[in-house]
């Protein structure tokens, strides 16, 4: 018989079809388990969890299973490492609510980096691309009332790559760093005193704007909400517009 949890009046149950994968080397394949809970606000997170809380997981079939391998931190939708593909789009697994998904769900890796086994990918190409750009290494930023709003707007980046999964420039190694990159250069742009932003905008437009073709994918997928198309926006006017004003002077 398959494994379930305790089955109550008001239990909702649900499949979860899980993409697995021993290793970055070995073979993909699916398998489904059933989550049963009374809790109205379970997430995928909750299910991935409590799966691998039982002593004998079991799936679907009821044949014995290895534990789930998936990231997570704060499980607040504050840190973005249990970003995973959730019935076919990138999204937080703590932010993603059972009831609204179904009875079935599909659970797979990003779909953009390495994945190193089952729901957990490398992201180290994007990390290392913003270490590269210098978008944690300025300690004196110059806020300008002026600019707050696109500033505070740009700090609530995850750096989750979700918009990076459903880019179709981005691709693991290439120059092209996508908004995962445009978002915090953005905040710099706006706060970096005027004689030291050069640098960044070059940064800016030979990593993200000279590599994307604007087909805004990334607008309404951004599990923080942030308004990526007014960054995009803006940063594009700073970038080419503004500093061809200013080489003029």
């Amino acid at each position: 018989m398959p494994e379930t949890g305790r089955k109550g009046v008001n239990a909702m149950t649900t499949e979860l079809k899980i993409l697995r994968r021993e290793s970055a080397q070995s073979e993909a394949y699916r398998q489904s388990f059933i989550f049963e809970t009374e809790d109205e606000n379970a997430a995928v997170s909750t299910a991935l969890t409590a799966l691998n809380a039982r002593d004998d997981l079991k799936d679907k079939d009821g044949k014995p299973a290895k534990p789930i391998r998936w990231e997570c931190s704060c499980l607040q939708k504050k840190c973005g490492a249990c970003a995973m593909v959730i019935n076919g789009s990138p999204r937080l697994a703590c932010d993603s609510k059972l009831k609204e998904l179904g009875s079935v769900v599909t659970v797979e890796p990003l779909r953009k980096f390495p994945v190193v086994a089952d729901l957990i990918v490398d992201r180290k190409v994007m990390f290392d691309s913003l270490r590269e750009m210098s978008v944690w290494l300025k300690s004196e930023l110059t806020p300008d009332e002026n600019t707050q709003d696109i500033a505070y707007e740009a700090s609530g980046c995850l750096q989750c790559g979700c918009c990076l999964d459903v880019c179709p420039n981005f691709y693991a190694g290439g120059k092209f760093v996508g908004m995962a990159g445009g978002v915090p250069v953005s905040r710099l742009i706006e706060q970096l005193p005027k004689d030291e932003k050069s640098e960044i905008l070059k940064e800016y437009r030979k990593r993200v704007y000279e590599g994307c073709g604007k087909s805004l994918a990334c607008r309404k997928i951004c599990p923080a909400g942030l308004d990526i198309e007014k960054l995009l926006v803006n940063s594009n006017a700073a970038s080419v517009w503004k500093s061809l004003f200013w080489r003029k002077k």
